[in-house]
């Protein structure tokens, strides 16, 4: 089968050929596409996926393009990892929020709403695209906000499911934990893209989140950003992105006296295209491990491999929501466990949803409703409506003034806005 990834000159991609290297029974892959716009980072990366992938002995060839057309023309799946702006957009939807007394990041609160505005339109762009030049293929979005972008996809009647690596993340670090092997632990795990709770983690069928929290708890909140009190009064595990609701006041204090992350990563990525650029390295540089995403390749094989090979297996996805959570309308994006098979993703059935969380995740879901209206039709009066709606801003004043400051910054990306 032939997969193209779109935004394929991604300092991350190599993560992806490693995966695709190692599990190559589970995936088997003719060809692959890479399809970037910067053909500097297009070249340097598709020669370091050419290394690794003789050295891991795969026979694939690696085409690297400028033309989304010609990447996904006969492509049985697309991957979307795009970032419209680089790391400087990124940058200003870390930055800009923080002026107002915002939480920064790209996103979630004001700076994720920018994101869905410049990215939206380019999206569903390229998947006109893919349904003239690979009408069967499945769409798989890892951009973000996935739940957004993921929902605009649906709206728009493409085959998509939306795939994030915060499930396969907790799965992996809790089967360390217990020192079990990954395939047995699942998760109750419910919620939206970058808002979601671990209800239950079953060892063999058997939940064991409170032992998990009493033994390694201090480890747990450690690595979601949170007091160890909190998850143990609350008796789960909230995503690392909960942290932005749930201690806001003391995530703005920090951004303000660090450098973005955004900063951070492009100095990571100047790094990495000079490793790519070494003819001698033919392996995942270490560096590699910081730049985040972690076991994004494996939840992406195991995906795909699903869509094609009709496996029937459980993983968790983003997809619409059609009743999984009753107090969403079925036009939502979730993101749960479902069964996936060559026709789709199906959602397994959702215990009820406590109010604490369920009044948080119908929040944000309004948010995203607008903030997708805003992508799809444009205008600062709606962009000012879905920061109204977001729980991170919700002021009046606020509001108004973030969306004349994210409209001017983002104007070169936004047709609406230079017209």
């Amino acid at each position: 089968m032939k997969l193209a990834v779109v935004g394929g000159g991604s300092t991350y991609t190599p993560e992806l050929i490693d995966g695709f290297a190692r599990l190559r029974d589970e995936l088997p892959l003719t060809e692959i596409a890479l399809v970037d716009p910067d053909v500097r980072r297009l070249d340097l990366v598709a020669g370091m996926a050419r290394r690794m992938l003789a050295r891991a002995g795969h026979p694939a060839p690696v085409v690297a393009t400028t033309s989304v057309e010609e990447g996904v023309a006969g492509a049985g799946a697309v991957l979307l990892q795009l970032r419209v702006g680089g790391q400087a957009a990124r940058d200003v939807d870390e930055t800009l929020p923080l002026e107002c007394g915002c939480v920064g990041q790209e996103t979630t609160g004001a700076g994720g709403l920018a994101k869905a505005l410049r990215t939206v339109p380019v999206v569903l762009d390229i998947a006109e695209k893919v349904r003239r030049h690979a009408p069967g293929a499945w769409i798989v979005d890892f951009t973000n906000p996935v739940g957004i972008v993921t929902r605009a996809l649906l709206e728009a009647g493409h085959r998509a499911i939306g795939l994030c690596n915060v499930a396969i993340g907790f799965q992996r670090r809790f089967a360390a934990n217990l020192g079990v092997a990954p395939g047995r632990i699942s998760l109750d795990h419910v919620g939206l893209n970058h808002l979601t709770w671990e209800r239950a983690v079953r060892l063999d069928g058997r939940d064991v989140l409170p032992e998990l929290l009493e033994t390694h708890g201090d480890r747990i909140a450690e690595d979601v950003g949170m007091p160890a009190e909190l998850l143990r009064r609350l008796g789960v595990v909230p995503s690392y992105y909960l942290r932005y609701f749930y201690e806001h006041d003391r995530v703005v204090a920090e951004q303000r006296v660090k450098p973005s992350r955004a900063a951070e990563v492009a100095a990571m990525e100047t790094e990495l295209l000079r490793l790519y650029a070494d003819p001698a390295v033919d392996t995942k540089p270490e560096l590699l491990g910081r730049r985040g995403g972690a076991f994004y390749s494996e939840a992406a094989v195991a995906l795909i491999a699903s869509l094609v090979g009709d496996r029937g297996d459980t993983q968790v996805v983003n997809l619409r929501n059609d009743g999984t959570l009753p107090f969403l309308p079925d036009e939502a994006v979730v993101e749960v466990p479902a069964t996936v098979t060559a026709a789709g993703a199906t959602a397994l059935p959702v215990e009820p949803v406590e109010p604490l969380f369920a009044g948080l995740i119908a929040h944000v879901t309004a948010y995203e409703t607008l903030a997708l209206e805003a992508a799809l039709h444009g205008g600062e009066r709606r962009v000012a409506d879905a920061l109204l709606a977001h729980p991170l801003v919700g002021q009046a004043s606020l509001s108004g003034d973030l969306a004349r400051r994210l409209v001017e910054a983002n104007r070169a990306h936004l047709s609406w806005a230079t017209a």
